[in-house]
């Protein structure tokens, strides 16, 4: 399904530059669960971000389901990253004007779902996930594991074929962190969803088929 081949990723710094990813292949078959490990500055949060398609690399090559994101035109990516693409945030990320419901609506209506079928897609994550009473609630008025099921509901509506979440337990105590986990394990076995997460955590990796270590930028 994914396919890095030598990517690399570099920011400018003064007359040099600093290098955070290295030479990195990496392979993601459809209906894996894969979590990514590795220290603070390893690199791994700027390897999701590219393959979340939220950054460019420097160099080598990105081959979604075969075709090289790099080649394709500015709106075949957008509809790519809208379309089979889901992104969990650590920071949850949400519109803090705007109600559960319609935090959950907003991809839908960047992909001009008609307005019925809208209605019935939020409806069933919202029963799905069990928020529905929260649904007219602003994100502030909701815990953090709240928020973060807002989240992932959010990622889900649009039904993406993978999901990208960069720490998405991070701000949450043990027992919220868990609910979370076996949700993406369901994601994944139950709607055949592709799952990427990095994580510190031991613990989240657990929940997924293989762990991928990456250190200095380069995986090991």
């Amino acid at each position: 399904m994914i396919q890095l081949k030598h990517i690399s990723k570099y920011y400018p710094v003064g007359f040099g530059k600093n290098d955070v990813l290295n030479d990195v292949d990496l392979t993601i078959h459809e209906g894996e669960f894969v979590s990514i490990m590795g220290p603070s500055g390893s690199g791994k949060s700027t390897l999701l971000h590219i393959l979340g398609l939220l950054e460019e690399p420097s160099g080598g090559e990105y081959l979604f389901e075969g075709e090289p994101v790099h080649k394709m035109s500015e709106k075949k990516r957008t509809q790519l990253h809208r379309g089979s693409i889901g992104f969990v945030f650590q920071a949850y990320h949400l519109i803090d004007e705007l109600t559960v419901y319609e935090n959950i609506e907003t991809p839908l209506l960047y992909k001009n779902v008609p307005s019925s079928e809208r209605k019935s897609r939020v409806a069933d994550v919202l029963d799905r996930f069990n928020i529905v009473a929260k649904k007219d609630l602003f994100p502030n008025q909701l815990s953090g594991g709240q928020q973060q099921l807002v989240g992932i509901a959010r990622a889900i509506v649009a039904e993406p074929r993978v999901i990208f979440a960069d720490e998405p337990t991070g701000n949450l105590h043990s027992d919220q962190a868990r609910v979370i986990m076996q949700l993406f394990k369901h994601l994944n076995e139950t709607d055949k969803i592709t799952i990427v997460q990095v994580t510190h955590s031991e613990q989240n990796a657990a929940f997924g088929h293989r762990v991928i270590e990456i250190k200095d930028g380069k995986i090991r």
